[in-house]
């Protein structure tokens, strides 16, 4: 504990005496560590944002009834037409329903399974919106409001109004906004909705509704299921769509697989819908971490240099210690502590001006139309990170302090005193 403390003593003197050279090497991996803090936390959080804004608006499971050619034409049932060169060109969609078979009963099974954190119906209609001489096409969902703002945080989305709103409006209806400024419509008013079949239904506007994207906005519109369900004169039990939030998004392939199988409907599960939307976030990622690892290597290899010199500067003082009695490997610990204090230091400063710079430009506004629930920009405040970061800074100091000090332990002390 004693030599401990004696090498740990010279160590803070030589770094003392050198004041320059200890500042810069700490400058080093006090930026370089602050860097990786600041980038890692602003591109994750961009990242989180992007996927969000996606995982939010796309449900992890999606049950329809997929319009499609038959699979076995009629042509094909005749055995001697079987195998031979006849064949069958533009073959037109069999007729099916829109509607779910049975959608009450498999929506409430689907609740009650341990998999599934909810299930919420929809009801898909295509539309034509009224506004004097404006006559535009475009759909009208019936969706329980409550339930999907509880699993998609639909309420975030609405920039007027509320989804309490809606709920509580027999008649009501949330517009696109893109809809809305193109029929220079405001809450409270009312808007005509006609259907192909014909009919018109007078809805008022209790919200507006701001996906980011502007072929929804433009067209989309929100009301309660039963409403439209009243408009098309369908039934209670109508229902085109059943989407699924699981508890684990991981478990959405296998039980899309599953239930397809089971119910006979078409499951589409998220990874499907959004494949180069995954793509692009795992390239996000790995530039991003790319970069930051560049970083930190880049601070290792300044102190590397900064060690190399100050050993060489420390020649008398190596002599002066191995012949008072010190050994090789005392030298050794003597620069190694150096590094591991420089690294220590280095490591604790980047993480404050990481922590100041991340919460910084967290306070800075972004606002646009595209996205209207965000208002900052996005930063990941994920304490792993600050983990990573000082972790990083110790091991590359201690990497870099290794060969110089493993150097100053084989000089020999008689062949420096000659030189000088």
């Amino acid at each position: 504990m004693t030599q401990w403390r004696l090498i740990l003593g010279i160590a803070r003197t030589h770094l003392l005496t050198k004041m320059k050279s200890t500042v810069t090497a700490s400058l080093g991996v006090t930026f370089g560590i602050g860097a990786y803090i600041t980038l890692v936390s602003f591109m994750t959080g961009l990242n989180k944002m992007l996927d969000d804004l996606v995982l939010n608006q796309t449900p992890h499971i999606h049950l329809y009834n997929e319009i499609k050619p038959s699979d076995t034409q009629p042509i094909e049932r005749l055995a001697e037409f079987r195998g031979d060169l006849l064949a069958i060109q533009s073959v037109r969609p069999k007729q099916e329903q829109l509607k779910i078979h049975n959608a009450l009963p498999i929506l409430e099974q689907l609740r009650h399974d341990s998999r599934v954190l909810g299930a919420t119906p929809r009801l898909r209609a295509q539309i034509f919106y009224l506004s004097g001489s404006q006559d535009l096409g475009g759909v009208l969902m019936g969706v329980d409001i409550l339930e999907e703002d509880r699993l998609s945080s639909l309420g975030d989305y609405i920039v007027e109004g509320s989804p309490q709103a809606l709920h509580n409006s027999d008649n009501g209806i949330i517009l696109g906004i893109g809809l809305a400024r193109t029929l220079s419509l405001s809450v409270g008013d009312r808007v005509q909705v006609s259907t192909p079949a014909g009919g018109n239904f007078p809805l008022k506007i209790v919200g507006f509704y701001q996906s980011g994207l502007a072929d929804i906005d433009n067209s989309q519109s929100f009301a309660e299921l039963q409403t439209v369900q009243r408009i098309l004169g369908q039934p209670k039990d109508y229902i085109t769509d059943i989407n699924l939030k699981l508890h684990q998004i991981e478990q959405a392939v296998p039980m899309a697989r599953e239930l397809q199988n089971r119910l006979g409907i078409r499951a589409r599960d998220i990874i499907e819908a959004n494949a180069q939307f995954e793509t692009g976030t795992s390239i996000r990622n790995l530039i991003t971490y790319a970069v930051s690892i560049t970083l930190l290597i880049v601070a290792g290899f300044g102190i590397y240099n900064i060690l190399n010199m100050m050993i060489y500067e420390k020649m008398n003082d190596i002599a002066i210690l191995k012949a008072t009695g010190f050994t090789g490997g005392d030298v050794k610990n003597v620069f190694m502590s150096q590094a591991m204090l420089i690294g220590l230091l280095g490591g604790l400063m980047g993480l404050l001006i990481g922590l100041l710079l991340s919460r910084f430009i967290d306070t800075l506004p972004f606002e646009t139309e595209a996205l209207p629930t965000i208002k900052t920009f996005p930063v990941n405040h994920n304490p792993w990170y600050y983990l990573i970061g000082i972790t990083f800074a110790l091991i590359s100091t201690f990497i870099a302090g290794y060969l110089p000090s493993s150097r100053a332990r084989r000089l020999d002390p008689v062949q420096i005193i000659r030189g000088n």
